[in-house]
C-alpha cells in the first residue's frame, strides 16, 4: 500500500508576450502559463502524478491556489484505492457538497479538479507502464462507461447508448492501434497565425507549414476586417487553392457582427470559424451556424463542462467540437464529451498549443480513434510550436502528423529545471527580469505575485 504524502503546486509562467506568440483579437499579450501540480507518494517506485491548468498569465496564481485547496482531499489517501476506481474518485471531487457551491462543475475550482484528475491518470498510466491513450484504449467498454457521470446527460446520451457506441468500436481496436502507430494522427498548425505577427513572418511560417506536411493552418481574426482580408489573401496566395485555412475569432463578435464579418472572409474558402462569440452563448452559436452555413462553426476550448457541450450539440451550435485537456474536469469529463460527439456524429478536433496542451490532448484524440469514434477522417489535433522542450516527453510531430507517444503517463510532466526557472515571481527568469522587478519594487498589484507584467 502507498499513500499520497505531498501535493506540490507551482505558478509557472513563460514570457511569450515578448514575441507576441499566442496573440489574438481578445488576448493581445498572453504569457503562456501553467498552474502546475505534482502528486508525490511514498511508493518505492518513485513514480509521481503530474497535471496542470493552462492560463495566459494574470490569474495563474488564483488557479494554483485552487489546486492547493484540494490538497486535504488527497494527503494521506490510499493511492491504490484512488486509482483502482477512477470513476468513483472523479465523482467524489465533483460531487463534494461544499466544492459544488463554487461551481457547480465550472470555473476555477472545476479546472483545479481537472488538474487533480489528470495527475491521478498520469500516475495510473505510469504504474501500468503505458501511455495514457493506450491505457484507456485497452479498457473494456464497461470499464469506460463507469468513468462517466451521466447525470444531466441522459436526455441526450444514456449509459446504455454510450456502452453501445463503445461496443460497436471494440472489434477494430487492434487494427486501428496498428494503423495509428504506422500512420500517425493528422495535425494542423496555428503557428503562423498569431495576430501580432508581421506579413513577412506570416509568409515565412506559412511556407514552413506547407513544407512540414500540414494540410491545414489557422489564422487569428477579429480585430480589423480590412487587416483580416489582407492576411487571408496573403495566406491563400502562399498556400494555394487546395490547402485548408481555418480562422479563429477568440470570442470577439456579437452574433450579427459575426455573420456579417464572416461573409467578407467566405471568399477565401474558410475551413471553419472558431469561437465566433461568447463560449456560453449556445443559441448565439446556433444562429451563427445557420447564418454562415456551409462554413462550419468550431468551438469548445472555453466550454466549461459536458452539459454545455450537450446543449450545443442538441442546438446544432457547432459542427466541430474542440475539447481541451485542461478546461473541464479532466480525462473523465472529456470521455463524456467524446461520447456525446460520437452520439451526435460530430467530429472532434481538439484545442491545443499553450503550455502542455498538445502533449496532453493527443492522448484523448488517439483514444477516441481507437475506442470511441473508430476513425480519424477529417479530424486533426491543433499544433503550436511553443514550449514543448519544457516537458519530459514532448510531442513528436512531423510530416503533418502527431506520432503516438510510447512513454508511460499522460505527457504532462515538466522538467524540474523549467519549473524552477519560470516559477513566478521568484524563479530564476522572473527574478532576473528587469520588467518584473520594476513592477515589484513599485508595489503594484504584481507585488503580491498576482500578475505577470
Amino acid at each position: 500500500m502507498s499513500t499520497v504524502i505531498a501535493v506540490e503546486t507551482s505558478d509557472v509562467r513563460f514570457p511569450t508576450s515578448r514575441e507576441l506568440d499566442g496573440s489574438d483579437a481578445m488576448n493581445p499579450d498572453p504569457d503562456y502559463s501553467a498552474a502546475y501540480l505534482r502528486l508525490v507518494t511514498d511508493s518505492t517506485d518513485g513514480r509521481e502524478g503530474h497535471g496542470f491548468v493552462f492560463t495566459i498569465g494574470r490569474g495563474n496564481d488564483v488557479e494554483t491556489a485552487a489546486i492547493s485547496a484540494l490538497a486535504p482531499y488527497l494527503l494521506g489517501r490510499n493511492v491504490e484505492e484512488l486509482l483502482a476506481n477512477m470513476g468513483a474518485t472523479y465523482m467524489e471531487f465533483i460531487n463534494d457538497s461544499q466544492l459544488r457551491w463554487l461551481g457547480p462543475e465550472k470555473g476555477v475550482m472545476h479546472m483545479a479538479i481537472g488538474a487533480v484528475t489528470n495527475a491521478l491518470w498520469d500516475l495510473k498510466a505510469k504504474r501500468a507502464g503505458l501511455p495514457l491513450w493506450q491505457l484507456l484504449a485497452q479498457m473494456s467498454p464497461e470499464e469506460i462507461v463507469e468513468l462517466v457521470d451521466f447525470r444531466y446527460l441522459s436526455d441526450a446520451l444514456t449509459r446504455d447508448e454510450a456502452l453501445a457506441i463503445l461496443c460497436a468500436a471494440e472489434p477494430g481496436r487492434a487494427e486501428r492501434t496498428a494503423a495509428l502507430l504506422a500512420e500517425g494522427y493528422p495535425g494542423y498548425t496555428t503557428t503562423p497565425g498569431w495576430l501580432g505577427y508581421s506579413d513577412e513572418k506570416l509568409t515565412r511560417l506559412l511556407r514552413e507549414a506547407v513544407a512540414d506536411g500540414f494540410k491545414q493552418i489557422k489564422l487569428k481574426v477579429g480585430a480589423d476586417l480590412a487587416d483580416d482580408v489582407r492576411r487571408l489573401r496573403t495566406a491563400r496566395a502562399v498556400v494555394g487553392p487546395d490547402f485548408k485555412i481555418a480562422v479563429d475569432a477568440n470570442q470577439r463578435w456579437d452574433v450579427p457582427q459575426a455573420i456579417e464579418w464572416i461573409s467578407h472572409l467566405a471568399p477565401f474558402d474558410i475551413a471553419w470559424v472558431e469561437e465566433p462569440t461568447s463560449p456560453d452563448d449556445i443559441l448565439g452559436h446556433a444562429a451563427i451556424a445557420r447564418g454562415i452555413a456551409p462554413i462550419p462553426v468550431a468551438t469548445g476550448e472555453h466550454v466549461q463542462n459536458r452539459v454545455v457541450f450537450k446543449q450545443m450539440l442538441q442546438a446544432q451550435s457547432l459542427q466541430v467540437m474542440q475539447i481541451d485537456a485542461a478546461r473541464v474536469g479532466g480525462v473523465n469529463e472529456n470521455i463524456a464529451n467524446l461520447l456525446l460527439a460520437a452520439k451526435f456524429g460530430v467530429r472532434v478536433c481538439p484545442h491545443a498549443g499553450g503550455v502542455g496542451l498538445c502533449e496532453a490532448v493527443q492522448h484523448l484524440s488517439m483514444f477516441d480513434h481507437v475506442a470511441v469514434s473508430g476513425h480519424k477522417e477529417d479530424r486533426m489535433i491543433e499544433f503550436v510550436d511553443h514550449l514543448h522542450e519544457h516537458f519530459i516527453t514532448p510531442i513528436n510531430v512531423h510530416d503533418g502528423c502527431y506520432w503516438p507517444p510510447s512513454a508511460p503517463g499522460a505527457g504532462s510532466e515538466m522538467h524540474a529545471a523549467s519549473i524552477a526557472e519560470f516559477s513566478f515571481p521568484h524563479g530564476g527568469f522572473w527574478r532576473e527580469d528587469a520588467q518584473t522587478q520594476a513592477a515589484l519594487q513599485q508595489r503594484s498589484p504584481y507585488t503580491a505575485g498576482v500578475a505577470c507584467p
